[in-house]
């Protein structure tokens, strides 16, 4: 993607911006594809009129993966309250009275789910929402595509996305090993389903 592209893309959520009613942009894709980086500069661009909305704040805790026996496998589907993600949503379409909402986000020092962390004001006209799995189509996920005026989903060379990832792990406290470990293992398991449903979006970004 080059300036030009992100140009288009910024009139593209602007158009969704001015239909006079809350709207909801959702951007999909496999883990490590871009989409929080895309998302940020989207809303960057639209000077006030959006917010970011992460579905990543739905990570549930890491003492309740381990009670469940999930955390070797966090970030998989059944490692999110989908379900309080897909209320969230339809908070932020039809928002009542002049409260804001505030939706949790992720913090990655942490590993963590930070609550009340993004502040929604009633008056701003688009909600910018980012995750891997909002075009999933079974159990708790499955509303949550219907609950999106718009999907884009992020195509990125395989080699690039992996490498990137493997550099944010490291990042954020694994060791190389362990970090490469990890991606080949259930995040490539998550990249697989995420590219299952890609044909469920109203457009399909290529980043280069």
């Amino acid at each position: 993607m080059d300036m030009s592209d992100l140009a288009a893309l910024t009139d593209r959520a602007r158009s969704l911006a001015a239909g006079g009613e809350r709207r909801i942009l959702g951007i999909a894709g496999a883990p490590g594809a871009g989409k929080s980086t895309l998302a940020a500069r989207i809303v960057e661009r639209l000077e006030g009129r959006a917010v970011l909305v992460p579905m990543d704040g739905f990570h549930l805790a890491g003492a309740e993966l381990e009670r469940l026996g999930r955390a070797g496998r966090k970030g998989a589907p059944d490692t999110f309250d989908a379900a309080g993600y897909a209320a969230l949503l339809r908070r932020l379409r039809h928002p009542e009275g002049p409260e804001p909402v505030y939706a949790p986000a992720f913090d990655r020092a942490l590993e963590e789910p930070v609550a009340g962390s993004v502040r929604v004001a009633p008056d701003i006209p688009l909600v910018v929402t980012e995750g891997n799995y909002l075009l999933l189509d079974e159990g708790p996920w499955a509303p949550v595509r219907a609950l999106l005026d718009e999907v884009w989903f992020l195509d990125v060379d395989q080699g690039l996305r992996v490498r990137g990832l493997v550099d944010r792990h490291v990042r954020f406290g694994k060791t190389r090993p362990h970090a490469e470990s990890w991606v080949a293992g259930s995040d490539e398991r998550n990249a697989r389903l995420v590219e299952l449903h890609r044909d469920r979006a109203d457009l399909v970004v290529r980043l280069r």
